[in-house]
């Protein structure tokens, strides 16, 4: 009976373990195949919703990487800073493909088209492929320069050098004077 299965083997043109020749119905599942053809494109359709169902606003802008956390998503919404097609929306606000979201986080505003549903968090080059980012580019790096770095080693710094570095800050403690009259810049006497 063995020699049958293996005659029949042969007979189907799939040979066994140390054959060349592939066995019929296995193979990669390339694009030929009806499978996708990028591991990205799928990983994004499998994060996206159902059929049906809809995908909540913060949990949206986390799953883009747009914030760093859901909860920072919903406290961004609740805050008036998420816009979806120039109203503010609650957290649980459901988003639709081609709906524009303006998101103000960390300093700058992000502006973006959305392309596709998404729910689950997905890595950086998936995400971007499921905005439009029209937001502005931001501020150099170079404009936003350090003040009142000291040197390793130099010690505590003293009352004038505190001061110094608070005036190069533009941070004034409250109820805090100069502690000079006048233009001849003597202090003031009791």
């Amino acid at each position: 009976m063995a020699s049958e299965d293996a005659d029949e083997n042969v007979d189907r043109g799939t040979e066994g373990p140390a054959g060349t020749e592939p066995a019929q119905g296995a193979g990669n599942a390339g694009p030929s195949a009806g499978g996708p053809a990028d591991p990205e494109v799928a990983a994004a359709g499998a994060a996206g919703p159902g059929s049906g169902e809809t995908v909540r606003i913060d949990s949206w802008i986390w799953a883009v990487r747009l914030i760093k956390t859901r909860s920072q998503g919903a406290t961004a919404c609740r805050g008036g800073h998420v816009r979806v097609n120039g109203e503010r929306v609650k957290p649980a606000y459901s988003l639709r493909v081609g709906d524009e979201v303006r998101l103000r986080n960390e300093g700058r505003e992000r502006i973006v088209i959305v392309k596709r549903l998404i729910r689950k968090r997905v890595g950086a080059p998936v995400a971007v492929q499921c905005y439009i980012d029209n937001s502005p580019p931001p501020p150099p790096r170079e404009t936003v320069a350090p003040a009142g770095i000291r040197d390793r080693g130099t010690g505590r710094p003293t009352k004038r050098d505190r001061r110094d570095m608070e005036r190069l800050r533009g941070v004034t403690p409250p109820g805090f004077s100069s502690g000079m009259s006048g233009p001849e810049g003597r202090p003031r006497g009791r």
